[in-house]
């Protein structure tokens, strides 16, 4: 099995050309809505495993590459007034280059009789609107795919035999069948593609970085499963 590694969400940056629309909102791009803290440093660290990995840390505020083009969330409230050129420029840079670059290796590998999976990193708020997330680690899949629902059952209890206080729980805090990269990639290869996003509690990372005990133990984990399993 091939594994491909991406992180949509992994800094913060703007666009030197855009930065006139983000003006004092630094703070912002420096919370969970600019991008997912901690993420890139787990991304980085399970590197090694991959056949293939993807990151980008332009902010999701300037365009969100986890979401379909026609989702009304594509642009934020600071992008989604611009003009329809500016637009088309941001999705032609940054947008369409990395998803189309993801989506041609899987098509690579599947067509040479492949199986890929696909784990696509990212971190979530341990409070939202006030509601505390009662989770430590989240993995996301589609239910109606077995395969996916195989590995993330593989992957849990590789995870809690290593750290049985870890709280892991399955499409939380969102559902991995909602509009996202790896609905889109389903829709493309309905065999020998699974898709999986890994979801850590922003709550353990310290200066956007994640403990190093807590890398090891998913790098394990996900080592383990593909060896056994796949």
């Amino acid at each position: 099995m091939k594994l491909v590694l991406t992180c949509e969400h992994g800094g913060n940056v703007i666009p030197e050309g855009f930065k006139v629309y983000f003006e004092k909102q630094e703070a912002l791009l420096n919370s969970h809505r600019g991008y997912d803290l901690g993420a890139l440093d787990l991304f980085h660290h399970l590197n090694p495993l991959a056949g293939y990995t993807l990151h980008s840390e332009t902010s999701r505020l300037l365009i969100e590459l986890n979401r379909s083009l026609h989702h009304p969330k594509l642009f934020s409230e600071f992008t989604k007034s611009l003009l329809k050129a500016e637009k088309e420029q941001l999705i032609n840079t940054y947008y369409l280059p990395y998803r189309v670059a993801v989506e041609n290796t899987i098509r690579g590998w599947i067509n040479q009789s492949e199986t890929v999976l696909h784990v696509s990193v990212h971190s979530f708020t341990p409070n939202l609107n006030g509601i505390e997330r009662n989770c430590d680690i989240g993995l996301l899949f589609d239910s109606r795919r077995n395969g996916e629902k195989a590995f993330c059952k593989f992957f849990k209890e590789d995870i809690l035999s290593k750290d049985p206080n870890l709280k892991i729980r399955y499409n939380y805090p969102y559902l991995g069948k909602a509009d996202g990269f790896t609905t889109h990639l389903r829709k493309q290869f309905q065999n020998n593609y699974l898709g999986i996003e890994l979801e850590v509690n922003q709550k353990y990372a310290i200066k956007n970085i994640f403990p190093e005990e807590l890398k090891l133990i998913l790098f394990s984990a996900i080592k383990s499963v593909l060896q056994s399993h796949f």
